[in-house]
């Protein structure tokens, strides 16, 4: 049985011997928020012995080395928006954040690509894009505060996924912690690059189970000059109707999303259902797509 005053000892003098003190927090020090989000993970509600919030990717892997032989459990996330996604973890010795891994690796304007580590806010990532007059096209839910690692794990592109497809199709490459410590790489920094399994669409939706991301290489797009935005409501059949209508059309919307009744009353813009169509490209295509709507 896991003896928790004997096995957190051993491993708090491992653990401070590869990170700072401030990147170990036991779990009577871990705050509010993180102790909710947390909860909610974990079946029996217990909280990890320790938080911990490796600050480079050499020091992220000797942290999971050291787990691995001490066989402690490990509960991985970024800022941990949608740890409450998908499966409840049944228990969990340490939760290992990726946040403090934020920088941006390599960013290759003229191909169209991006190198970032895993913990770098999505907010922050298309602000540093936007200087260049390029964007990710996902739109995950919280984006504010959403990993680019949490949103790979959980595959949450977002309404953009009408044009540019899921997220899973917009990577080229990654590199991921594997259970032992060992860094492993899949894909490359490319387009065209082809070569060996295609892991990164394995990792898309693996929720942390297969490995650890630490950093994503990503395809670029050029920010549309114009955007223009419709939605149209009525009763559910006819919207159906119209969305398979879209589907079945020449437009070409770069976004497009069913709306509940309950968010079109919101919206003050009726009480039954609605379609929201967003069309993106020169000024002269978003009015003509527009009009033939």
């Amino acid at each position: 049985m896991y003896n928790y005053l004997v096995m957190t000892s051993e491993i708090a003098s491992q653990l401070e011997s590869i990170l700072d003190t401030q990147d170990i927090i036991p779990r009577d020090r871990v705050n509010n928020g993180w102790q909710d989000r947390v909860k909610k993970t974990i079946y029996n509600s217990c909280l990890p012995d320790y938080f911990l919030t490796p600050p480079e990717l050499k020091y992220l892997s000797n942290t999971v080395r050291i787990a691995s032989k001490n066989r402690c459990s490990i509960l991985p996330c970024g800022s941990g928006t949608k740890l409450s996604w998908g499966g409840v973890v049944s228990d969990a010795n340490l939760v290992i954040s990726t946040q403090k891994l934020n920088r941006v690796i390599d960013h290759a304007v003229s191909d169209l690509t991006i190198t970032v580590e895993a913990g770098i806010k999505l907010r922050d990532l298309q602000t540093i894009l936007g200087h260049h007059n390029q964007f990710l096209p996902i739109d995950p839910a919280y984006p504010d505060n959403a990993t680019i690692g949490g949103i790979l794990a959980t595959a949450d592109t977002g309404s953009w996924r009408q044009r540019y497809g899921g997220i899973r199709d917009l990577v080229l490459g990654l590199s991921f912690v594997r259970w032992d410590g060992e860094i492993a790489k899949a894909g490359g920094k490319v387009v065209k690059n082809v070569a060996g399994y295609d892991l990164m669409k394995l990792f898309t939706g693996s929720y942390g189970t297969l490995g650890i991301i630490s950093t994503v290489t990503f395809r670029l797009y050029p920010i549309p000059e114009a955007s223009g935005t419709l939605v149209m409501t009525g009763e559910a059949e006819n919207i159906s109707q119209m969305a398979q209508t879209f589907l079945q059309s020449g437009l070409q919307p770069t976004a497009a999303e069913m709306i509940s009744p309950s968010v079109v009353k919101t919206l003050e813009l009726g009480e039954n259902m609605g379609l929201m169509v967003r069309f993106q490209s020169i000024p002269e295509s978003v009015n003509e797509q527009s009009q033939q709507v």
